[in-house]
């Protein structure tokens, strides 16, 4: 069924859809743009905003549940709110009502990874609703390649900095509050978050079981790492067939690459033995994804990096020797104040806007030059 048929049956008399392919509204992220029934949006910090007159606004989506609850977040006139979706099915979600005359602004955003796949059919206003121009995308272009940290998992639980996880179900999971995301806002850049809770770089390791193609065609139930993700669209077999990203579509200044805490599971071989096999088989597959990057983004500077989050010294040590090795100007390896011990549990929002402070101010120390990249502009 098409967007437009979609909107036709939930828009009451009195009332206008708004289709998803409306040429006001602004978009931001890696989206599967190929579906009738609107986009599909997978990664974390993937967007829509739109200025507008009116009095109400609805959002209109359907959510395909692979794990946790799942939640929409939007922020109306500068208001942060967030709205629990259906398992499956269509969702209706209530963005203002009986708001005051006047312009409006809103971003509707993903607050998750793909834990969930929502497509978004459109949105629905009162009767005197009109779209205004949108205003012009930042001219910076960042890309993230990175795991929860990088995709605000659990960043909402704030009474627990430099703790470990309370329970939860998706509630406290929030891209806004990313240090990606913060970085980018501090840095007046847009983003592409490709970010995925418990990836490693390496399938069969970290602690994401999106699946992976076995030989006879069927989804086998094994650990699935970025080396599989990164070119995607959408990843998730359980939920949806692979589908490929065109790198042609966005071409970041500066890519984060912020992988290398989660290959420590099922075994710690960095930290058990530095020389090892396994630990020599991880750097050369680092350095091939580094070259890798570069061949489809041979204008951005990369910065290698992990996170505050508690791991053993020798995984940023394993990066620092491959970004050596490779005598690059543009790849550089990066670490926080407290990299790699800074909290045993997931980056809360105060810790999450220190790393974005260090991490931004990082980035502007390699020059203005770094965002005027001609082959891209």
């Amino acid at each position: 069924m098409k967007a437009e048929e979609i909107l036709a049956g939930l828009t009451a008399a009195g009332e206008q859809a708004i289709s998803p392919w409306n040429e006001k509204l602004q978009y931001e992220g890696r989206i599967d743009f190929d579906g009738e029934e609107g986009p599909v949006w997978v990664f974390p910090a993937t967007y829509v905003k739109l200025r507008f007159r009116g009095r109400s606004l609805r959002a209109v989506v359907t959510n395909q549940c692979g794990f946790w609850n799942n939640y929409m977040g939007f922020i109306l006139d500068g208001r942060e709110s967030k709205a629990r979706l259906k398992d499956s099915g269509i969702t209706v979600i209530t963005i203002g009502d009986k708001l005051e005359d006047g312009e409006h602004e809103l971003c509707f955003f993903k607050r998750q990874d793909s834990c969930h796949h929502v497509t978004f059919h459109g949105f629905i206003g009162d009767q005197n609703f009109s779209l205004l121009d949108p205003t012009a995308l930042p001219a910076r272009r960042i890309e993230v390649y990175g795991d929860s940290v990088s995709a605000g998992e659990v960043s909402e639980a704030v009474e627990c900095c430099g703790l470990p996880d309370p329970e939860h179900n998706g509630e406290f999971s929030n891209s806004y509050y990313s240090y990606s995301w913060l970085t980018a806002r501090r840095l007046g850049a847009r983003l592409h978050d490709i970010a995925q809770g418990g990836a490693a770089l390496l399938d069969d390791t970290g602690w994401y079981k999106g699946g992976l193609r076995a030989e006879d065609g069927t989804v086998a139930d094994r650990f699935t790492g970025m080396e599989t993700i990164y070119n995607k669209l959408r990843y998730h077999l359980y939920l949806s067939e692979a589908k490929e990203w065109n790198f042609d579509n966005y071409r970041p200044h500066v890519v984060i690459v912020a992988i290398g805490q989660n290959d420590s599971n099922p075994e710690d071989y960095m930290a058990i033995d530095y020389d090892g096999e396994k630990a020599i088989h991880w750097r050369k597959h680092y350095r091939k994804f580094l070259l890798t990057l570069q061949r489809v983004h041979p204008q951005a500077h990369i910065i290698c990096t992990t996170t505050i989050l508690g791991h053993n010294e020798n995984w940023d040590r394993a990066i620092d020797q491959v970004c050596r090795e490779l005598k690059d100007d543009k790849v550089h390896h990066f670490l926080y104040s407290k990299n790699g011990c800074g909290t045993p549990g997931h980056i809360r929002i105060p810790e999450a806007e220190q790393m974005a402070e260090e991490l931004s101010a990082y980035i502007e120390s390699l020059g203005e030059e770094i965002w005027k990249t001609e082959e891209m502009d």
